[in-house]
């Protein structure tokens, strides 16, 4: 697959139009794992429309964001950068074919203080 095929497929992927963004930054500079991540969320958003897709897929920012959607609420232009890096952590997963965490496992991982997020942001993030 080209590149921008595969930037069009995490567009479709994400529903997100990335030439809605005006790249002020704001998505990054309120994220909370901003230190942790290779590739902030503004350029997720960059690279994407693009096409400069194979160094995402290649990196650990993709595992690394919280899903917490705050780079979703601070855009002033609604360009949603979490969308993009679900769908790019989306596209690495099946490209792949792997799942992360099986449905059967949890059970096993319950606590009843863990939220329902964190359990369904498991199985797109970690690997047991």
């Amino acid at each position: 697959m080209d590149k921008a095929t595969i930037s069009k497929e995490i567009q479709i992927l994400s529903g997100v139009n990335p030439l809605k963004c005006m790249r002020c930054g704001k998505c990054s500079g309120t994220c909370p794992a901003y230190d942790e991540m290779e590739y902030h969320p503004h350029q997720f958003v960059n690279m994407v429309e693009t096409g400069n897709i194979e160094p995402l897929l290649n990196s650990k920012s993709i595992f690394m964001c919280l899903s917490c959607f705050a780079c979703v609420e601070r855009c002033p232009r609604g360009v949603e950068p979490a969308n993009i890096i679900e769908a790019v952590r989306l596209f690495k997963i099946r490209q792949q074919n792997e799942n992360h965490l099986k449905a059967e496992q949890i059970p096993e991982l319950l606590d009843e203080n863990l939220p329902q997020q964190a359990i369904v942001s498991a199985f797109r993030k970690y690997k047991k």
